[in-house]
């Protein structure tokens, strides 16, 4: 067992040498104080001063001893909150968390009740205090910088901001103060939430999307580069003829257009006319074009099996050029009406529009196999400009089963989910299977004839803000050809 007092006495030594200090200065004390005693009793007031002097001598004595101890025990006392003597870590003060923002607030920053979401690019000089300029002028604009972005140039620094404003100010005020402070070639657009996502996530996003699924390459390329047309060129027309497109591996950028290669064969055009391509958002869209070419093809595995009425049991899943073969036997078991009906052309063209329409550039394609493995149908959501084409084709012993419409509902969930506000059909008025599916899907129907052809347009749910709808130009449509 550990000995307490001679634990105590380690820890504070005793020190000789202070005690017989304390005694000299006692005993000097008292004879100082017998000198002063012995002068002043002789006075007519000396036993007053006695007193006096032995009250003052009590109180010093007992104010050092009080003072003493209390710098002994905090020289020897632990700190606070640790009972070992270690250093308290004192834990940093928490911020206070920030007040949500949300519309019509204002922070107490005298901002205008409503504020509105910009998306907003300039250019400026890549100098020392260019960028700081703007920011000045968009503070005293109550405007706040929720992001930026830099993309540098040879001739300056392309800023692009999402900026918080108050809903009072107009894009043309922000343009011209932006002008004043040394912003050129000024594009404005409005912003909503969708673009409150920072770009790495969005872009890794995009990434994943063209990862599992290579029909999803034209569409990430529309979100991460904005409004913009895409054409995709095939190296071999339908009529197996070179067409002379081919851009280099390394993909060509001039201004408003922007040339890749791609892995399935032909060139990606991509143009935007209203804003010029920066270097930063071309190798941007190489990296999306090289992960699509190491990965090859592949289509999510998902399939549905679905029961006719009859009792027969149907796959619905999606298909690629790797089904060419089936889709051919399927054009082989089919009626010349049948083909008529969905090419609008000689059937024996039939089969050139095949490895077109499969291919992941032109849209995604949706196909129906017995439990035999046999192909019956196609369905065909394709990208076509500003707007989007639905096609079907059900083989004739499996008509008037409800395929078709089951189809192209699917279809149309899926050009809702890539944000198209509108798809139509061109059908002849004598298909009355076409038309009927075309009205079961309960939404806004719009009929045109065009030279003996029945165009039918089924408008979707609203279309989402400019520059978020995912579209491909997919080229003239095969019935056209």
């Amino acid at each position: 067992m550990t000995d307490v007092t001679s634990s105590k006495s380690a820890r504070h030594p005793h020190h000789w040498r202070h005690d017989l200090i304390e005694l000299a200065a006692l005993f000097t004390a008292v004879v100082v104080a017998d000198t002063i005693a012995k002068t002043i009793a002789k006075g007519p007031e000396g036993p007053y001063l006695l007193v006096f002097s032995a009250v003052a001598l009590v109180a010093t004595a007992a104010f050092h001893t009080w003072w003493a101890r209390r710098r002994s025990h905090a020289s020897h006392a632990p700190p606070a909150g640790d009972p070992g003597g270690r250093p308290a870590v004192v834990p940093a003060a928490r911020p206070e968390p920030a007040a949500a923002e949300g519309p019509g607030a204002d922070g107490g920053s005298g901002r205008a009740a409503g504020t509105s979401l910009w998306r907003m690019r300039t250019t400026v000089a890549d100098t020392p205090g260019s960028l700081a300029a703007l920011c000045t002028v968009l503070a005293r604009l109550d405007v706040d910088i929720l992001t930026l972005q830099t993309h540098p140039l040879a001739d300056g620094t392309v800023d692009e901001f999402l900026l918080r404003a108050p809903a009072d100010l107009s894009a043309q005020a922000l343009v011209r103060e932006t002008a004043a402070a040394g912003g050129r070639d000024t594009w404005t657009e409005r912003a909503d939430a969708h673009d409150l996502v920072d770009t790495p996530t969005r872009v890794l996003g995009l990434a994943t999307r063209t990862a599992l699924d290579a029909a999803e390459l034209p569409l990430a390329l529309r979100q991460l580069l904005g409004r913009c047309t895409l054409h995709s060129v095939p190296a071999v027309s339908l009529t197996g003829r070179p067409t002379g497109e081919q851009a280099p591996v390394e993909g060509v950028l001039e201004e408003t257009v922007m040339r890749l290669r791609d892995p399935h064969g032909g060139t990606l055009v991509v143009e935007r006319p209203y804003l010029p391509f920066t270097p930063t958002e071309f190798a941007r869209a190489r990296a999306l074009v090289e992960l699509d070419a190491r990965l090859g093809p592949r289509l999510p595995r998902g399939r549905d099996v679905l029961t006719l009425p009859e009792g027969n049991e149907i796959t619905v899943r999606r298909a690629d050029q790797r089904d060419l073969a089936a889709a051919r036997a399927m054009h082989d078991r089919c009626s010349a009406r049948t083909l008529g009906l969905r090419y609008h052309g000689p059937v024996g063209d039939a089969d050139r529009y095949l490895d077109h329409l499969l291919s992941p550039r032109f849209g995604r394609t949706l196909a129906v196999q017995t439990a035999s493995g046999r192909l019956v149908a196609l369905g065909h959501l394709l990208w076509d400009g500003d707007e989007t084409e639905v096609a079907l084709m059900v083989e004739d012993d499996w008509q008037r089963r409800g395929i078709g419409s089951e189809l192209l509902g699917r279809l149309v969930a899926m050009a809702e989910e890539a944000g198209c506000d509108s798809v139509y059909a061109v059908t002849q008025s004598s298909n009355t299977g076409m038309v009927a599916a075309m009205r079961a899907l309960n939404l806004p129907l719009d009929y045109q004839i065009e030279e003996g052809t029945l165009v039918i347009t089924a408008r979707l749910a609203p279309a989402p803000r400019p520059g978020a709808r995912t579209q491909q130009h997919g080229g003239s449509r095969p019935a056209e050809r």
